[in-house]
């Protein structure tokens, strides 16, 4: 049955799964001459295989992406319009930092949505199965991260690089996108971020300070955020999902 349509008694409770894609880097740190989410990889800016993940999955009903204010028309001609994009449904205006950004995407999700995930611009890679398992949390109603186990040793130190302690790297994450969340509890926490003037690391970050659990699930290491060079050079290397057009995912 349709988001929205009445039953017996009332209507149904919403739906949609939406995907928020904040791009809004000016890629300094790539020091390309462009922002990082235009560079091409494989003859494709990066945001396109971003974007291109979320078409294809059957789980996302909408796309919203957040680009920066002067970008916007440029952005829906030259990826959006050229790549055939028909899950986004708004290109809109970003704002000074990435958690204002995410804030202006929220302010265009719906009242027919149930689920909000949100996705790095410059991080093309996300499977098919972590898309896939991290909403199906969130629509248990649960907050649903990706990540992997630190690798490396791990060691706290003070500001004068004198080592404090050595971490127990069996608890340490490194959290990536994607990261879902029903909807009332992301706005929620977004709210009250705002509220109090807060920023965090990441959306999770905020869903926490709120008080709800945030449940980590199990990423994988292709899955890379491009902010540098090296990471574009190792990108070049990595195969990107299959593309699926049938299936739950």
């Amino acid at each position: 049955m349709a988001p929205g349509r009445h039953l017996k008694g009332g209507i149904a409770p919403p739906q949609k799964t939406i995907a928020i894609i904040p791009a809004g880097g000016a890629g300094r740190r790539m020091a390309a001459g462009q922002a990082k989410q235009y560079i091409r990889l494989r003859g494709r800016p990066i945001l396109a295989h971003t974007l291109q993940a979320f078409e294809d999955s059957r789980l996302i009903d909408e796309i919203i992406l957040v680009v920066p204010e002067t970008d916007v028309p440029r952005v829906r001609r030259n990826i959006v319009d050229a790549f055939d994009f028909k899950k986004v449904t708004a290109v809109i205006p970003g704002g000074r930092e990435r958690q204002d950004s995410v804030r202006n995407g929220l302010g265009s999700v719906g009242d027919d949505c149930r689920v909000v995930v949100v996705h790095d611009g410059v991080r093309p890679f996300p499977s098919f199965g972590l898309i896939r398992r991290v909403v199906e949390e969130a629509r248990r109603g649960r907050a649903a991260v990706a990540g992997v186990l630190a690798s490396d040793t791990v060691k706290r130190a003070d500001p004068d690089g004198i080592v404090l302690e050595t971490l127990d790297r069996q608890e340490l994450w490194l959290i990536q996108t994607p990261q879902a969340f029903p909807v009332a509890m992301l706005k929620e926490a977004y709210r009250r971020a705002c509220d109090e003037n807060y920023y965090g690391t990441d959306d999770a970050s905020l869903v926490e300070r709120a008080g709800y659990p945030v449940v980590i699930i199990p990423g994988d290491s292709r899955n890379i955020k491009i902010t540098t060079r090296e990471d574009l050079a190792l990108a070049e290397h990595i195969p990107a999902p299959v593309r699926r057009r049938s299936g739950r995912s």
